[in-house]
């Protein structure tokens, strides 16, 4: 191991008050929420919207259900599908999933018939709990080509009784033959607990999709100890304590939604705020209403709040525990939310197979931006966390400076992929998971996220970096989202494209855009074509989705793909 890596530089930048290594003192998730639940069993759990339920409240639900589970055919190790919005009965199903001694399998609420039908298939469970709306418009025709056994509905208006937001006015609760009523369950199994279930921090808690930006969704398998690791990780790092409001903008089928929400309000006792799916307006009002102070989203969630026409008029002062993590983030957007909130805005990174977050920016410290790639550092490694920067050529480490493939190692790694060892061999060896992201580490230990491996360009021979040009884009004041691809060029053999979607009430010209990056970038590097879009596709987290781009160039150039220097428009795996 090259020696930057075994000095571990990063940790002089660490807070006074933070220790490079943390202890994991539960055995299991639920002993982390049942700590906070004997410590303040009367105090907020769960925010939704203005009403709220308690530590108390979530466990006599979550016990119940977990009851009707069992009777309802659950066993030991058995899945329980999460086909839900940022609702309650997200955390309580995930709790009672583990109370019944089962593992919780997050789904996309997004997922269309065919997408879902393989998620079923792949995790093989035995108990979905959906939406009303979303078993009619999905699951009900799922059925008729995947077994479920056990279908649960229940509705977004539940545990609401202040106000019925403007998102959820058109819901109405809707009864099926073929399926069982959450709410009624809950009521014929109130007052009824299990036994505790043996669980260790090396069995598998929830099954958590790979977003498949680039290939199949694959199942990875965060276990318990990955789960308590990084929810009192994040509690160290930020300094969470009982005066703290968690907000969840995130979705909570999505690793960063689900750790730096709920696994983090279970490891601090402090409520977590939800508004079923993410709208600016409520985003805003409930930051105020609520007086949040800690919220983790990716920075679409930023941008949107940005461009909304009210933003002024909100008190935003109480956010000062902020960070983006999930998808990029330029340095010129930071410095614009930062504006906006008039606080600093922290860069974390991680993946769904490191259980979300393994470097952070430490609190208080700003963020340096790399002179060669101009990418805004994402921090350095976090509590009890390795890494290594390797040659994609080699495998041996690369020295500060050069970029290689980041490898990362800690108790937050994942045991692997569901039913997947070939997988799982080629992304965790040794304990290293590699990320497939090209990377660099400076002479303190920070760490510069230059693009994925996968989404390199080479023109002319020379390598581009997508994210670097994308950084570029957003110093223009009229683009709101940019996203760069690869597409065939018969003399340089690729190109970069730009696919931009411009600002409310702004207008700039192609060939304008193009000239701006020429004076910034390298010839080989600056875009020589723009698209304009009403608003780039991405996942439900907030990643630009090159895929879908790649896959309509590749549409509008059906021959293209079969002379492509490596295979740039081909979805890649």
């Amino acid at each position: 191991m090259s020696n930057i890596y075994f000095k571990k530089p990063w940790l002089k930048e660490y807070e006074p008050s933070v220790k490079p290594n943390i202890d994991i003192k539960y055995n299991n998730v639920l002993e982390m929420f049942q700590a906070s639940l004997r410590r303040k069993p009367n105090s907020p759990c769960i925010g939704y919207f203005e009403d709220s339920l308690t530590y108390q409240q979530v466990d006599q639900e979550s016990s119940a259900l977990a009851s009707a589970f069992v009777e309802l055919g659950l066993k030991p190790g058995g899945r329980v599908g999460i086909y839900l919005q940022n609702v309650p009965q997200w955390m309580i199903t995930q709790l009672a999933s583990w109370k019944a001694g089962g593992i919780a399998v997050c789904l996309n609420p997004m997922l269309k018939e065919r997408e879902l039908s393989y998620h079923i298939k792949d995790s093989g469970l035995t108990i979905l709990v959906c939406l009303e709306s979303l078993y009619d418009e999905v699951v009900s025709k799922v059925r008729n080509q995947v077994d479920i056994p056990v279908v649960i509905t229940t509705n977004e208006l539940l545990y609401l009784s202040k106000r019925i937001p403007d998102m959820l006015k058109g819901v109405v609760s809707r009864k099926f033959s073929s399926c069982h009523d959450y709410s009624q369950l809950i009521r014929v199994h109130s007052g009824q607990s299990l036994a505790t279930p043996v669980l260790s921090l090396d069995d598998t808690a929830m099954l958590t999709y790979t977003s498949g930006t680039t290939g199949v969704p694959k199942g990875a398998c965060n276990t318990h100890r990955n789960i308590v690791f990084n929810g009192l990780s994040v509690t160290h790092w930020v300094h969470l304590g009982d005066n703290d409001i968690v907000m969840a903008p995130a979705p909570l089928f999505h690793i960063t939604g689900s750790i730096t929400g709920p696994a983090a309000g279970y490891a601090s006792g402090c409520p977590v705020i939800l508004f079923c799916r993410f709208d600016p307006s409520e985003f805003l009002r409930l930051i105020e209403y609520w007086k949040v102070t800690y919220l983790v989203g990716a920075i679409t969630v930023f941008i949107a709040a940005l461009s909304h026409p009210d933003i002024k008029k909100y008190n935003l002062s109480s956010v000062v525990k902020m960070y983006s993590g999930g998808a990029p983030v330029s340095a010129a957007i930071q410095k614009q939310v930062e504006r906006a909130f008039g606080n600093k805005l922290y860069v974390a990174y991680g993946l769904t197979e490191s259980t979300a977050p393994c470097t952070a920016v430490p609190h208080g410290r700003d963020a340096p931006v790399d002179p060669n790639y101009g990418a805004l550092s994402i921090g350095v490694p976090t509590c009890n966390v390795d890494c290594r920067i390797v040659s994609a050529e080699t495998g041996k480490d690369v020295p500060e400076g050069t970029p290689g493939e980041l490898l990362i190692k800690g108790p937050q790694i994942v045991s692997g992929y569901w039913n997947k060892p070939e997988e799982t061999a080629k992304a965790i060896k040794n304990g290293w998971l590699h990320t497939g992201d090209v990377a660099i580490i400076d002479s303190r230990g920070y760490l510069y996220i230059v693009d994925r491996i996968k989404d390199m360009i080479i023109a002319s021979g020379f390598k581009v970096y997508p994210r670097e040009v994308e950084d570029v884009l957003y110093e223009h004041q009229a683009v709101k989202e940019a996203a760069v691809i690869g597409v065939p060029d018969p003399y340089r053999g690729e190109t970069v494209k730009a696919f931009v979607a411009l600002k409310e009430g702004t207008k700039v010209s192609e060939q304008e855009l193009v000239e701006f990056c020429k004076k910034k970038l390298a010839a080989y590097k600056y875009p020589r074509q723009i698209e304009f879009l009403p608003e780039i596709p991405k996942t439900l987290s907030g990643k630009f989705l090159r895929r879908e781009l790649r896959d309509l160039e590749l549409k509008r150039h059906p021959k293209a793909g079969d002379n492509i220097p490596n295979g740039t428009i081909r979805s890649r795996a």
